[in-house]
Parts: structure tokens; sequence; C-alpha cells
């Protein structure tokens, strides 16, 4: 009987046996993250224009007097401007990473690619043409509006004769977001709703009420789930199509099921917040780093980090000059436009 060589052994080993991954470090990020998003919304919670302490806080969530002003503040407006922000991290981050696992793009990002302004463009038609629509309708129009985007960015940036490089996909994405917002300052000013966009364009939670959260909840966890039903898949994909078809993933349903989680993921996110852009592409990056390549981490421990920075960037917007507050979108673009610069000059052999 001839011994098995062992080399032969070793290149028949699966490529998901060869993903870098670091399960400890996830744990710990989906455990420790956990605890300190809590903290935070506890400590975001006191802080505002009304500073309360957190033993009120404790009282107002387990133990509410409508009698009571600090318990109405509490309930009826700093709880669901933080719970709305921590979902809508979650989408932005978990977004981006589906995008760039499925794409293999390093910038791929919601607001990059033209979904943020797709949805942004849906948001000025609503205001415009159906004033009092119900927010249902709204989130429905913004996932229109975000599939739009992409649509339009995918078909310009395919039409370049030398392909749909990562960069090129890139420029393609901030000419539609150009073209898309100059379309909704069109609409805001012929029809005189500036002011009623003009906080969805600077980005924000404040103003995010229950109804709001009772009709978003629903989307983002099916669209959580589904992403993590297809995080394997992904895996793979990220590794490369060939590699992923010779395992016998059908590239082409995962695709379409990735994109319908990040349609809506980003529409509902921009229904709320707004067009806040770069956490879809910071939160992933550092995710990978800390994680490794496998998806199954990575989705889920980015929902976790996205909570954690729009949580902490919405105290730092009431805090810098209260009782004044800085738009979201601005403190994370601090952040955000010197990491894309970085990623940029990675990419620029692409070009």
């Amino acid at each position: 009987m001839i011994p098995q060589d062992s080399s032969a052994s070793q290149n028949t080993e699966s490529p998901t046996a060869k993903i870098h991954t670091r399960p400890w470090a996830a744990t710990l990020i989906l455990i420790g993250g956990t605890i300190l998003l809590l903290l935070s919304m506890a400590l975001s919670v006191s802080f505002g224009a009304a500073s309360i302490e957190l033993s009120v806080v404790w009282q107002a969530i387990f133990n509410f007097n409508p009698d009571i002003n600090q318990h109405q503040i509490i309930w009826e407006i700093r709880l669901p401007r933080i719970l709305g922000g921590a979902m809508v991290g979650a989408c932005f981050a978990v977004a981006g990473a589906i995008m760039q696992g499925m794409t293999r793009n390093p910038l791929a990002d919601s607001g990059l690619l033209g979904l943020n302004a797709g949805a942004g463009f849906a948001l000025a038609i609503c205001f415009a043409f159906f004033p009092g629509l119900s927010y249902m309708y709204i989130i429905m129009y913004c996932f229109l509006g975000a599939g739009l985007g992409v649509l339009l960015v995918y078909g310009f940036g395919a039409a370049s004769k030398s392909g749909l490089t990562p960069l090129r996909l890139v420029l393609a994405g901030a000419a539609v977001t150009a073209m898309l917002s100059a379309f909704s300052e069109g609409i805001a000013l012929y029809y005189r709703v500036g002011q009623d966009i003009a906080f969805w364009t600077a980005g924000g939670v404040a103003g995010t009420k229950w109804s709001q959260l009772e009709i978003m909840f629903p989307w983002v966890v099916i669209a959580l789930i589904g992403g993590l039903i297809i995080s394997r898949s992904i895996t793979l994909l990220s590794l490369g199509e060939e590699i992923a078809m010779g395992l016998g993933q059908r590239t082409g349903l995962i695709k379409l099921v990735g994109l319908i989680v990040v349609l809506i993921l980003a529409g509902t996110a921009v229904s709320i917040v707004g067009a806040v852009g770069f956490v879809g592409l910071i939160i992933p990056h550092l995710t990978r780093k800390l994680v490794g390549v496998d998806y199954r981490w990575i989705i889920p421990c980015s929902a976790v980090l996205g909570s954690l920075l729009i949580v902490f960037a919405d105290l730092a917007a009431r805090m810098i000059n209260p009782p004044y507050e800085m738009p979201i979108g601005a403190l994370v673009a601090l952040i955000g436009v010197p990491f894309f610069l970085y990623l940029a000059r990675k990419e620029r052999r692409a070009l």
C-alpha cells in the first residue's frame, strides 16, 4: 500500500482552512464592545442641554414617572435618538462590510458608492411631492433611491474601457453622489422644502421618535440576520469569485441577496440619520485588522463597533459647543476623509 504524500494532502486543503481569523479577538469585541456600548448609551442619555444624573436615568428606564420632567426628556427625546444612533451605526458598518467583501473593493462604502445620495434624493422627492407621507413609505422610497444610486454608479463605472477598477468605481460614485445631491438641492430650493431636508443633509439623530424606531427595527433585524446567513459565502467571495464558484457557491444569488441586504441597511439608516458617510469604510477595515478576514466574525463585530462610533459621535456632537449641536456627519468625516485618502493612495496603481 503506497503511503499518501503529505504535500499532496496539503494541496487538497480547502481554501477556507487557510482563512486568517482570530476568534478570541472577535469574542472579546462582541462581549466587551456590547458592555461598552451599553455604558456609552447610558452616559449619552445623561448628557445634553440638561445634564441628568445616571441614577435618574436608571429610575426613568425601570420606574418611569410621567410627572417628572427629566423622565419625560429621557423617554421622549434621548432614548429614541441613542437607540436610533446605535442601529444606524450598525446598518452603515455592516453594509460597508458586505459591499467590500462581495466586490473585493477596499473603498466600497454606501456613502462613496452613491447609496446615501440616492436615498437622500428619494427623501427630497418625498418632501416635495408627497408631504405628510408616513414613515413606512419614506423608508420604501429610500430603498428605491439607494437602488437608483447603485445602478447609476455601476453603470457609469462599467462604461470605462479599462474595466471597473476600485478607484474608477469610487470616481463614478463621487460623480453620481454630486449629481443626485445637486438634484436634491434643486428640488429643495424650487419647492421650498430646504428646511425640511436640511437635517438629513447635515446628518444627525436628533428628533428620532419611537414610532420611527418601531418601523425601522424589523427591517434592520431582518437585514442583519440575512447578512449573517450569507456571511460564509461572502468570505469565499472575498477570496475570489473563481474560488467561490469552485467550492459550489452560487455567486450570482449571493450577490443579489447581499445587494438587497445592503439596500435595506443603507436606505433605513439614511431615512433616520441622513447623509453620514465613511462609517461603512472605516469600521470594516478596523474590524478585519482585529478579527481577521472571516465575515462570520466581521459582520457582527462591525455592527457593534459601528454602533459605538455613532453613539460616541452623537455624544461629542452635543458636548463640543453646548447647547448647540454639530452634525454627526461632519465629525465622522474628520476621521473618514484622511482614512479614505490613505486607502486611495494604496490603490493608486489601479487607475
